[in-house]
């Protein structure tokens, strides 16, 4: 059975390869987390007075977007309303809870729009569905549709060409008709080359929605192998993930991946197609917290030595000797990713020893010309015969070590 051809939008998306996920909003204030209304049981009442002490003086959309621009991110996706209801863009009076009736006075998402367009980055917008502050949601669930519709609408067109949509929610009531059919019409309308995306959530990752649909989502888990075969329509695939442990701040949360964990998460993405949504979550009044921006600056430092096989690579079906090696292809050349090396130098210095030796892909039909490590451009002897490619992956020369290290093979014309 054929694979579809993926319609330009999808493959355009595709090959962006890595962006920033940002999940900002009331319950930042409180730095515990983004699901604390509900998971504390706060109350309502209570709850809605954190408008009036938002004031966003700390969010400069600006270095928010340079801060993504210099990981190698190519897209950001900002939560314009979280499941607390609250708004960062000016609903045009469908609702008061929102930014510009906030202590903020602003219109965040034009400030956000306004930045990525500068930048040369695309701009998505995340949008719940779920609304546990909205009355109608479940007094008139019809009723919180249209609103819901209506906000959408908003967002499509009040700020120019957009990335996409991010939705999330749909699967807090798994039987209910949500009228997606109408809420996907409101974008194409406005927006056709939009992504829409509607996250199945921790227990569906992977799970193919509605025709509409352009991406599934890995909420938290690596992607798997999508099977295209006789699909009607080519759906890309993206995985979400955190820095910590919450998508929102959590003041106390210490639990940071090691640049390594977002590294390796990152290449097992791009080693079956799919694109890396990588979270941070600002601070009470939308500065960045050191540690996430830094985590994003090492990122960043890895992009600029091998950033061309992450846009440019797509998945080969070669297998490897070491089950974690995997190899991405372009037009023009091979892309080798080799996990666990060991640094050459002195054993009383390095941790690892002398670690060098053969990487076997088994499956390379396409003649190889030269290999070399994309980072210092250092020759690497291979043979390759009968479908095998056997690379010399000689360890890092001793004063670097980037987690995961490419080589491009150079094919030959």
């Amino acid at each position: 059975m054929a694979i579809p051809t993926p319609l330009k939008r999808v493959a355009a998306f595709e090959r962006m390869g890595l962006g920033m996920f940002v999940h900002w909003g009331l319950y930042s204030q409180l730095g515990v987390g983004e699901w604390t209304y509900h998971i504390h049981k706060r109350d309502k009442d209570e709850y809605k007075t954190l408008k009036d002490t938002f004031t966003a003086e700390d969010f400069d959309a600006e270095a928010l977007v340079l801060t993504a621009k210099e990981a190698g991110c190519k897209y950001i996706t900002l939560t314009t309303r979280h499941h607390e209801g609250f708004s960062l863009y000016d609903t045009c009076g469908l609702s008061d809870f929102d930014a510009p009736h906030s202590a903020a006075g602003r219109d965040l998402i034009r400030e956000f729009v306004d930045a990525c367009n500068k930048h040369g980055i695309v701009p998505f917008f995340y949008h719940t569905t779920l609304d546990w502050l909205h009355p109608d949601f479940n007094e008139n669930f019809d009723a919180y549709l249209e609103y819901l519709r209506k906000s959408v609408e908003v967002l499509c067109t009040n700020y120019g060409k957009i990335g996409g949509l991010w939705f999330d929610g749909n699967w807090s009531r798994k039987d209910a008709d949500w009228k997606v059919g109408e809420l996907y019409a409101t974008i194409r309308k406005y927006q056709p080359d939009a992504i829409i995306v509607n996250n199945t959530g921790l227990g569906a990752r992977g799970k193919v929605g509605h025709p509409e649909i352009d991406s599934v989502t890995f909420e938290q888990g690596r992607p798997t192998p999508m099977d295209r075969e006789g699909m009607e329509k080519y759906v890309a695939a993206e995985m979400c993930h955190t820095l910590n442990d919450h998508w929102g701040i959590g003041k106390n949360d210490f639990n940071y991946q090691s640049p390594r964990s977002i590294i390796e998460h990152l290449c097992a993405c791009r080693r079956v197609g799919a694109n890396y949504l990588i979270n941070i979550g600002p601070t009470a009044q939308g500065g960045i917290e050191p540690m996430q921006r830094e985590l994003m600056r090492i990122l960043g430092k890895w992009m600029g030595l091998y950033g061309e096989a992450i846009y440019r690579g797509k998945p080969h079906p070669a297998t490897c000797s070491h089950k974690k090696n995997f190899l991405l292809k372009s037009e023009d050349a091979i892309y080798a990713f080799i996990h666990d090396l060991g640094r050459s130098g002195n054993a009383n210095v390095t941790v690892n020893g002398e670690i060098e030796g053969d990487s076997v892909f088994r499956g390379v039909s396409e003649p190889i010309a030269s290999v070399a490590w994309m980072d210092n451009g250092e020759v690497l002897s291979f043979v390759q015969q009968d479908g095998v490619l056997a690379i010399d992956a000689t360890g890092y020369p001793y004063g670097m070590s980037t987690c995961v290290r490419v080589a491009k093979a150079t094919l030959k014309k």
